[in-house]
């Protein structure tokens, strides 16, 4: 179970507040600091942010808390989140952290955690973190140490070009990147450029307050609009930490987390190296299930958040997993989701089999699907009483009584923003949307 400070994928919340006030953020920073010694884990740990403002504050408070806990820390500067995982693990640090609100707006902020292994902090490392947050703080004898690390972003710069055939190059590709004005504002540009495309880039200069602002992985028009006028191959948008991603192929059409995880497991398959199936989760949708089913891939669904993936990936020895979202795992690959990364693997099938990026989604069912987001300004134990109200679970058995076998309902508190998401799906488009509004009105109103 997670504990009551960590959410979905790490702590996160609006600055200023808790749980990430500055008081909050400088007692995190010594509680992990802390409960990584007690249980024997070492000493150092890397420290890396994205680009919102509040990186700088939350930069302080978490070096001045792991030094007070007496562990050393390596800072890197603004990198995408994928690439404190693999320093990590690459540096054998003793963790990794990452200051992110990842597709949030700027004035919310956040915490993520990495194991020395370059996966995220399981159940026994945030309870612990959860039990000396509630502690006094106190002063380590062997107080820590900081410093810089100057070659994090072009270590990681090489990893991402590894994922990509030697034998192989991207010359002659025209490419839309979105940085989303975070933290792969400069880094991946390089990553394309260096393979040999010819990018327009988008949404890369950032101010610390316009991270996700009408861009990236949450906002793809001017992405569309780009791909279009450049007559490009793809577009490519991440989010504000850069673990996500989606495309837009060469007529201007969009590929979500589903359509991707399709195309690179239908690649693999055809190239014989698809390891078991997909991992997916909950809000996956069922005509991307059917798609996989009529090629003979298995599809297992896990609760929202990639950490749950990875779980399950890690269980089943499979290599391929993600999120409706954009969190993809290439699992041989990578320890966690990498927007970059997949990208690469995305345009490694392109270029292998010489097909434009629309093809290669073209046999895929997508059923309509509605969603919405009840903002509720309830902590998550009071959204979930909310979710589990007489008036919201007669709507939904009435719903999912109306839409028989082809449709599904969603209904669940978001472990990363204080609202209700709600999710329709089936054949009829019309009849979703109708639905999810339904659902969504009983629950503003219980």
């Amino acid at each position: 179970m997670l504990t009551a400070l960590f959410g979905t994928d790490g702590i996160r919340g609006r600055v200023g507040h808790s749980p990430v006030s500055p008081e909050d953020v400088l007692k995190i920073g010594w509680a992990a600091g802390t409960a990584l010694k007690v249980l024997g884990k070492g000493r150092q740990v890397v420290l890396g942010k994205d680009t919102r403002v509040s990186g700088y504050l939350f930069e302080s408070l978490l070096q001045a808390g792991f030094i007070a806990a007496g562990v050393d820390t390596a800072l890197t500067g603004p990198l995408p989140t994928p690439a404190i995982a693999h320093l990590t693990r690459t540096i054998r640090a003793t963790a990794g952290v990452v200051i992110s609100a990842s597709h949030n707006p700027y004035y919310d902020n956040g915490i993520k955690f990495f194991q020395g292994d370059g996966h995220k902090f399981d159940d026994v490392l945030e309870q612990e973190i959860e039990k000396h947050f509630h502690q006094p703080m106190r002063t380590a004898s062997d107080l820590g140490k900081a410093t810089r690390m100057p070659d994090a972003a072009g270590r990681y710069i090489e990893f991402c070009k590894s994922t990509f055939p030697a034998t192989r190059s991207l010359s002659g590709y025209s490419l839309v990147v979105d940085c989303a004005n975070g933290a792969c504002y400069d880094l991946a540009p390089r990553v394309f450029r260096e393979l040999g495309a010819d990018i327009h880039v988008i949404a890369n200069e950032p101010d610390g307050y316009n991270i996700n602002q009408d861009c990236g992985t949450e906002s793809t028009a001017a992405l569309v609009e780009a791909v279009i006028k450049h007559k490009a191959n793809a577009g490519i948008a991440f989010d504000g930490d850069g673990d996500r991603l989606v495309m837009v192929d060469e007529a201007g059409n969009l590929l979500d987390g589903d359509k991707i995880l399709f195309l690179l497991a239908r690649h693999r398959q055809q190239a014989g190296i698809l390891a078991g199936g997909v991992v997916g989760t909950i809000m996956s949708n069922y005509g991307f299930e059917k798609s996989l089913e009529r090629h003979g891939i298995d599809l297992y669904r896990t609760q929202v958040g990639d950490r749950h993936v990875l779980e399950e990936l890690r269980s089943r020895g499979w290599c391929l997993g993600g999120e409706p979202s954009g969190h993809i795992v290439c699992f041989d690959k990578t320890t966690t989701g990498d927007g970059i990364v997949a990208a690469l693997q995305v345009l490694n099938a392109m270029v292998s089999t010489d097909t434009v990026l629309s093809l290669l989604t073209g046999d895929l069912d997508d059923y309509p699907q509605a969603r919405a987001n009840v903002t509720l300004s309830l902590d998550r134990v009071g959204r979930s009483s909310v979710v589990s109200g007489a008036r919201v679970q007669q709507m939904v058995s009435e719903v999912e009584s109306l839409l028989g076998a082809d449709g599904r309902v969603v209904v669940r508190c978001s472990g990363t923003e204080p609202v209700v998401r709600v999710m329709v799906e089936g054949s009829d488009g019309e009849l979703v949307t109708r639905y999810c509004r339904q659902i969504a009105a009983a629950v503003a109103h219980e």
